[in-house]
């Protein structure tokens, strides 16, 4: 028997490198505890989260740390890292409803991650374009729409997996 073999799937990792590297998440994190001066996301643990009436007594609290969250500065420098396209004759049609669809979705996103938002969602020409902050973001809009309306559904990531880009068609 040889020794030198390891564990299936261990071996490797701790020298594994993250799949996408952020720019807007600092490495070190943010000084806790904080809360963001645009969204009032706080951030605590190494995590985001909301929490209004934490939020307010944090807002008074001059201990707490004045940040701006990444989601804000990203929406601020407009950096989108998943891009939704939809187009198609259905999509008017049903503009409504399928932008009903979208803003739910993002409402559960954020409940759960206060960084995943939609930055703006408008019709460009026949298209309706939405740009996410984050690229799973983007993927799940597009797959919560095809499974409530079908059509074709194209998902792409870039090679170092720092943006999705999701096209959504329906005739």
């Amino acid at each position: 028997m040889n020794k030198n073999i390891g564990k299936f799937g261990i071996g490797g990792k701790r020298k594994r490198t993250p799949t996408s590297e952020d720019p807007y998440m600092p490495a070190e994190g943010h000084k806790e505890p904080a809360i963001c001066e645009s969204c009032q996301a706080l951030y605590r643990n190494k995590r985001w989260y909301l929490d209004p009436a934490e939020a307010k007594k944090a807002l008074s609290d001059s201990s707490v740390n004045r940040v701006t969250c990444p989601a804000c500065r990203k929406i601020a420098e407009h950096y989108p890292e998943g891009i939704v396209t939809l187009s198609g004759s259905y999509l008017w049609n049903h503009e409504e409803e399928i932008r009903n669809i979208l803003r739910n979705e993002e409402s559960k996103a954020v409940s759960k991650n206060p960084l995943e938002r939609i930055m703006r969602m408008e019709r460009e020409g026949d298209d309706l374009v939405i740009e996410t902050t984050e690229e799973k973001l983007a993927e799940h809009l597009g797959r919560a729409l095809h499974s409530a309306h079908q059509g074709e559904l194209s998902v792409d990531w870039t090679e170092d997996h720092n943006i999705c880009r999701v096209q959504w068609r329906r005739g």
